[in-house]
């Protein structure tokens, strides 16, 4: 497909119609699909962490908070209802084994939790997600169709 836009850690791109949202290596950080079905807006954004601390807030694509709501705004922004809009989730995997098993290191898990925070809150309707473990994934996400497909070593292909 030569229409493939690459979505960069803390970063998001948004393709209408046509178009493949591709990003590589989500370990503990989260992809997050969001599509308006009707007029077949996608949006892929790739979140490192799950609240934004930051002073200043320079970077809102990169945490899990301000990200989803960023993109959210820009769909909105490009046609978008937020009625329509679904989403589906891929990564929050443990890539490091923290001493004590607390959740406080298991960035993965926060970052899982925060997107299913924020998507309950905007009133987006999470369809389908692959998180947890502890392998890194990528993510695939067709504007055309609004399907998914995650690939991860080891593992067939996961298409939804």
């Amino acid at each position: 497909m030569d229409n493939k836009l690459v979505v960069g850690i803390a970063d998001m791109k948004m393709a209408r119609q046509t178009g493949m949202l591709i990003t590589y290596a989500l370990g503990s950080c989260i992809g997050i699909c969001l599509y308006d079905p009707l007029i077949q807006l996608a949006a892929l954004v790739h979140i490192m962490l799950p609240l934004n601390m930051e002073t200043g807030r320079k970077s809102p694509l990169k945490y899990a908070d301000t990200g989803i709501c960023e993109t959210l705004r820009r769909m909105e922004g490009q046609g978008g209802a937020r009625s329509r809009i679904v989403a589906k989730i891929a990564g929050g995997a443990s890539m490091f084994a923290v001493a004590g098993g607390g959740n406080l290191g298991n960035i993965g898990q926060r970052n899982i939790e925060s997107t299913h925070m924020v998507l309950r809150r905007e009133g987006i309707k999470l369809l389908r997600e692959d998180v947890g473990g502890s392998v890194a994934r990528t993510l695939l996400f067709d504007a055309a169709s609004g399907q998914a497909c995650v690939r991860s070593y080891g593992k067939p292909e996961l298409i939804f």
